[in-house]
């Protein structure tokens, strides 16, 4: 039995395809964006998430961590990150929830069971179940078998996507899928490797490989806005010129940047984000003409 690791089960999304669907959000990432709105989903392994907030100073997750990796020091907790195996016991002797587990182990028929808790939702709203991360095509035996067993059942599929994998990887999904949450961020791969860790040529041929395979209107494009990075002329102008080359696209949310640095803390990261500040209601507005231009169906937001 296949097993996989996700961090977050949502139900009653409304912002990930169409209808009411439930999200499925998968552990693992390739790509390190400056800007990721969700950092617990890089790593393939379980981590702590520390709400200082809620923290009562018992030390009671000190007196159970059976690696040491938890001290106090003037009252103030420290992880030891290095040393934390991701056992949970911590978290479970945590009388407030300051300290929560992320990531869970799970097997294909333990989700699928989470899934069609919501059929009906999806019956009533034409919904269904959207993968998203991290990025569900890192860990791809799991999620493939998850997938069948979703299309056993005609449930309505949506894969949220960086489009960074393999090209074997990403046809043995395509099938399967109903609609592509697909990002784009940066046309410049010097820039992509930059501000996300990789290059952008798997993400762009990814892209070009379901225009050819006829799925282009199967794609909504997603687009960060993140002040000073990705909402330069320079990148605009090169995003625009390439979308307008993929036959059959037509349709893109524009995404706007919020400041997420607290969960970063939360997580003991590092946040590189050199500035919280959000796009003008002016830049994106800009934005939105230059692909509506092009033809495409441009929201604000997801």
């Amino acid at each position: 039995m296949h097993e996989g690791i996700i961090f977050d089960i949502k139900r009653y999304a409304i912002h990930d395809g169409p209808g009411i669907r439930t999200t499925v959000f998968f552990k693992k990432c390739p790509l390190s964006c400056w800007w990721c709105h969700n950092p617990e989903g890089i790593s393939p392994l379980k981590e702590l998430m520390y709400f200082e907030y809620k923290c009562l100073h018992c030390k009671s997750c000190k007196y159970v961590c059976p690696v040491k990796a938890i001290s106090f020091d003037e009252g103030v907790q420290k992880i030891n990150r290095e040393a934390c195996n991701g056992c949970g016991i911590c978290s479970e002797a945590c009388p407030t929830g300051a300290l929560r587990l992320v990531g869970k182990s799970i097997t294909v028929e333990e989700l699928i069971n989470e899934i069609e808790k919501d059929i009906l939702l999806y019956d009533a709203s034409g919904g269904g179940v959207t993968f998203s991360g991290g990025e569900p095509l890192s860990q791809p035996s799991f999620l493939i078998e998850v997938l069948k067993e979703c299309k056993k059942r005609y449930l309505h599929t949506a894969l949220d996507t960086s489009g960074y994998a393999q090209k074997d990887i990403f046809e043995s999904v395509i099938d399967y899928i109903d609609i592509f949450l697909f990002d784009l961020k940066l046309y410049d791969e010097e820039e992509h490797i930059k501000y996300t860790g990789v290059s952008n040529k798997l993400i762009k041929d990814n892209l070009m490989l379901l225009v050819e395979k006829g799925r282009g209107k199967d794609v909504i494009l997603r687009f960060p806005v993140i002040t000073g990075i990705t909402d330069t002329d320079k990148n605009i102008d090169g995003l625009v010129s390439f979308v307008a080359s993929l036959k059959g696209i037509s349709e893109i949310d524009i995404l706007p940047f919020h400041d997420i640095s607290e969960k970063y803390h939360r997580l003991g990261k590092n946040y590189k984000m050199p500035t919280s500040k959000a796009p003008s209601e002016e830049r994106l507005r800009y934005i939105k003409e230059r692909f509506e231009k092009i033809g495409l169906y441009v929201k604000i937001g997801g």
